[in-house]
């Protein structure tokens, strides 16, 4: 089941960042996304226990997807692809035209991803994760 994200599914999506990433966000910064006018935030859930998320931002006619993880038993069985499709969803209903996320240069998986859902790399960002890697900028017309 996928549905809106919300405060009761902080401690859930925050566990699933720490495991998912090397340079985590915060608790607080998901805390503070769910009370931030324009911002699409989801979390999929299986048996009423959070498997994967996705925080996303969007003003006038652009989206940014900021976060989307599985947790990672959960991965490849389809679970990002309907976070994603329900993204989609919502940049239609809302005349969005760009959707754009950043993934690291060193993961190919996502990368993959991604192109698999007409995401197209539109240029790199030096140094723009703290260890420092370069992130590669991904853009998807509507």
């Amino acid at each position: 089941m996928i549905r809106p994200a919300g405060h009761g599914d902080l401690e859930a999506i925050h566990a699933i960042e720490r495991a998912s990433f090397p340079a985590p966000w915060r608790r607080e910064f998901f805390e503070g996304e769910l009370s931030t006018p324009g911002r699409f935030t989801l979390v999929a859930t299986r048996d009423g226990v959070v498997i994967g998320y996705m925080f996303a931002m969007w003003f006038f006619d652009e989206m940014h997807v900021n976060k989307i993880a599985v947790i990672g038993d959960e991965r490849r069985k389809g679970i990002a692809q309907a976070l994603m499709d329900k993204c989609f969803d919502f940049a239609r209903e809302h005349d969005v035209e760009l959707i754009s996320l950043e993934v690291r240069e060193s993961n190919h998986a996502a990368q993959a991803f991604y192109r698999r859902l007409e995401f197209i790399p539109a240029y790199v960002r030096p140094r723009s994760y703290p260890d420092p890697e370069t992130a590669v900028v991904m853009t998807r017309r509507m």
